[in-house]
């Protein structure tokens, strides 16, 4: 016997106890069954809110969480993806067809970059990067072919802050779809309330925060999430990158503490960053009062969440960044890897890892040092601990 919650369009399970499970079941089926074949028919014909076809589609668990994810970002709708470039990708091939253009930060994701680059104009997309920030520079682009406007909120790895409410404007006037890339920033920053159309994280990061599985998503409004998940022409559906049940039911529990982790890897981080500026390093993070974007974070963001839990130190060369982060390492400061999110401090080299899709040429022209080091800051409860062990490392190496 089932129950309709017309507030979500979810049919859920009776069980034992007046309301519920405290968890959504996770749904352990790739097909869904009819009472006949004509309403088998009809769902294939259009959706149905709350009837279930086939799990590349939708299911009940994966329905759930794109639900709290809606409700996360602001928007009408979402759907959960296989990866951040799942969602990514499905998103401008969605929107993108052969002769179109899209106009791109310089300073993304090296994978978004690679896409962008490399793999889109294969299909005929071809992308414009330039400095997002330069909002006159961005509209000169714009011609009859441009179809997108693409930025991340807070860039990786420099932690550049988008003028999201100016480049909305922009987008609205010329009609094209503003694409914001929030995964650096759940919670601090509203991209779907300061004018963006689509907003995509990587789950992988912040929002599942465990690395611990690899997952994605996209918040937009009904109609567009409609026209992914469309049977006959929907890049979701026919492309195909379907979260797990398991893993979507997992995230699910991890989004529930996402505000307190994500304020606790803010305090931390400006943390460190205040006492890395004190040493008169050159640290890049918004949070400090020095930062060029300081002042338009603080015009955009939601206040409570802190600015963030990403930072940039630059050590001059990518010999001392080797030897800091091998040391960092030994001294349990957290550890080599890329990603972030976690709850231990990570830390790579951005140029010769995350952003090495990225030309040497581009990255000289982006500002990407090669002794840059990007740190996801992890939620110790000492990071004053933390701090005295980077500070010896990189005396050791003669850098203080």
């Amino acid at each position: 016997m089932k129950k309709f919650d017309p507030s979500t369009g979810i049919h859920d399970y009776l069980v034992f106890g007046e309301f519920g499970d405290v968890n959504p079941s996770i749904t352990d089926s790739s097909t869904f069954t009819f009472h006949n074949p004509e309403k088998m028919e009809e769902v294939f014909d259009h959706e149905i809110e709350g009837c279930f076809l086939y799990s590349r589609h939708w299911n009940p668990i994966n329905k759930y969480l794109s639900n709290a994810l809606a409700r996360l970002e602001d928007t009408e709708s979402a759907q959960v993806t296989s990866s951040g470039m799942g969602a990514i990708s499905s998103t401008i091939l969605d929107i993108c067809s052969a002769g179109d253009e899209v106009i791109s930060g310089r300073t993304v994701y090296g994978g978004t970059y690679a896409l962008l680059k490399n793999f889109l104009p294969k299909l005929g997309i071809t992308t414009k990067f330039t400095d997002i920030k330069n909002t006159a520079g961005v509209e000169s682009l714009i011609n009859d072919k441009t179809k997108i406007i693409y930025a991340e909120s807070i860039s990786n790895p420099l932690l550049e802050v988008t003028d999201i409410p100016a480049l909305s404007a922009i987008a609205k006037k010329y009609g094209i779809k503003l694409i914001i890339d929030n995964t650096f920033s759940p919670m601090i920053l509203s991209p779907s309330r300061l004018g963006a159309d689509i907003v995509v994280h990587s789950m992988t990061k912040y929002i599942n925060g465990s690395s611990d599985c690899v997952a994605g998503c996209i918040c937009s409004s009904n109609d567009f999430i409609h026209t992914l998940t469309d049977i006959n022409a929907g890049a979701t559906m026919l492309l195909g990158p379907v979260l797990d049940s398991f893993r979507a039911a997992s995230i699910l529990k991890n989004l529930h503490t996402l505000h307190i982790r994500i304020k606790k890897h803010g305090e931390n981080a400006l943390f460190l960053a205040t006492e890395f500026e004190k040493l008169g390093l050159k640290v890049f993070y918004p949070g400090l009062k020095s930062n060029k974007d300081h002042d338009l974070l603080k015009s955009l963001m939601n206040e409570g969440f802190g600015y963030g839990g990403m930072l940039a130190l630059d050590v001059k060369s990518y010999e001392n960044a080797s030897r800091v982060m091998t040391r960092m390492q030994e001294e349990k400061v957290g550890y080599l890897a890329v990603s972030l999110g976690y709850f231990k401090t990570l830390f790579s080299s951005p140029g010769h890892s995350t952003s090495s899709e990225i030309s040497e040429e581009e990255q000289q022209k982006m500002g990407l040092s090669d002794g840059l080091i990007r740190f996801s800051i992890g939620i110790d409860n000492d990071i004053t601990l933390a701090f005295e062990r980077i500070k010896k490392c990189l005396k050791e190496i003669n850098f203080l």
